[in-house]
């Protein structure tokens, strides 16, 4: 029964992962994110770095550089059933980055450099809500290093490919239900993957791309434990101090665009994103001191999504390009496993954006995303917790392209 009760009180308040669409952050382009984050069939010089290397060949001009950063104000708002109960984020600004440079080796070679930032989440909750044991706040983070080499094979099709290297942080605080004690776990890992792309121009106002971004398995080993204010009588079960192993999946994609050149000023896309969130099963705790008792199975049952954008743009003069767009999200959490620090639900989209070129050379780009997430009851069986949740979330952003 003791031990039962020691495996039940590690249940309460160790558990992990992230933010909305799951923890996927797509805002690596400002011109795309204000088409719908639409960049598969774009040949915008360097951010082809991200959404599909096949492009990169066939920038037009030596050299491209784009550098930009966007701010998500995101709020969740939980509801108890037949109460009065619930409680609201107020979550930290996330400031998500891209910085991307290309050049042309020869006219049919192109390399390029990104860093950038496709996976993150933040969420911070009133330390007395109900849901206190599930999780208080969590902050993860993640940054991808990306060189990539890119061949035009044609005047129509480049192929391109990138190595990642991918550096991860997760940080969480939780209560325990035991004398307001409260849990403290923090930790770091790195690995890597890769990102290939294929682009086709068939004709002059049609363009095709496909690019596939691997999964990335974020191992944290030896990261820290820290635990506040536990019972004398359960401190040689559970020591002050101890240390952990965990994995968590970044995972595949897998993306197809279509675009077209309606007139010499209107342009419209279409792009399908396959996300393989049925990667993230479980999340499987392993600690370093009283393993047989304190290690746990976490159930989190995603399953796989599937995203369907729309947008374009139109040139109003030389100078100013508009841009729109729209898609529809669904969430990839399972509604009987669904976690607080995970306020991930179907979300309807919607992206404005314009560029301005003050000279040939020089872009700045503005974005904007409006994100609703839909009302809906889910729970966490595990820990018999349930209500009613919704979202919101406003992300402007800012970049800068220069072409010569």
């Amino acid at each position: 029964m003791r031990k039962f009760m020691y495996l039940m009180l590690l249940f309460s308040i160790i558990a992990w992962s992230a933010n909305a669409g799951g923890y996927q952050v797509r805002l690596q382009g400002q011109k795309q994110t204000g088409i719908g984050l639409i960049g598969t069939p774009f040949n915008l010089g360097a951010s082809s770095i991200f959404y599909n290397p096949g492009a990169l060949s066939m920038m037009k001009n030596k050299y491209s550089f784009s550098v930009g950063v966007s701010t998500i104000f995101a709020k969740a708002l939980y509801m108890q059933a037949a109460s009065d109960n619930y409680a609201r984020t107020d979550n930290k600004t996330g400031t998500p980055f891209y910085a991307y440079g290309a050049g042309k080796i020869t006219d049919k070679i192109t390399i390029g450099l990104g860093i950038y930032t496709p996976f993150g989440s933040s969420s911070t909750w009133d330390d007395n809500w109900s849901g206190k044991y599930l999780i208080q706040n969590i902050s993860l983070k993640s940054f991808f290093i990306q060189p990539t080499v890119s061949y035009k094979i044609n005047d129509k099709l480049g192929i391109g490919a990138g190595f990642t290297y991918v550096i991860g942080n997760v940080k969480l605080n939780k209560a325990v239900a035991y004398n307001n004690a409260s849990s403290e776990l923090e930790g770091s890992g790195s690995n890597i993957g890769f990102n290939i792309g294929i682009y086709y121009k068939p004709c002059e106002k049609l363009s095709i791309g496909i690019d596939y971004r691997s999964k990335v398995n974020m191992k944290v080993e030896d990261g820290d434990a820290n635990f506040f204010g536990i019972p004398n009588a359960l401190s040689s079960v559970i020591p002050s101090k101890n240390k952990f192993d965990a994995e968590l999946p970044l995972p595949a994609n897998l993306d197809f665009g279509i675009s077209f050149q309606v007139t010499e000023k209107l342009m419209l896309a279409a792009e399908v994103n396959y996300v393989a969130w049925g990667t993230y099963d479980s999340l499987i705790f392993k600690f370093k001191e009283n393993g047989e008792t304190l290690d746990s199975h976490n159930p989190r049952k995603y399953k796989d999504s599937w995203i369907m954008r729309i947008g374009g743009e139109y040139a109003l003069s030389e100078k100013l390009i508009l841009r729109a767009g729209g898609y529809y999200d669904p969430s990839p959490c399972n509604d009987n496993y669904f976690n607080p620090e995970t306020v991930s639900l179907n979300t309807l989209a919607f992206t404005f954006g314009l560029s301005y070129m003050p000279t040939d050379k020089l872009s700045i780009d503005l974005s904007y995303l409006q994100l609703h997430g839909l009302k809906g009851e889910r729970s966490y069986e595990p820990a018999n917790f349930s209500g009613d949740y919704k979202t919101q979330t406003c992300i402007p952003g800012i970049g800068i392209s220069y072409n010569f």
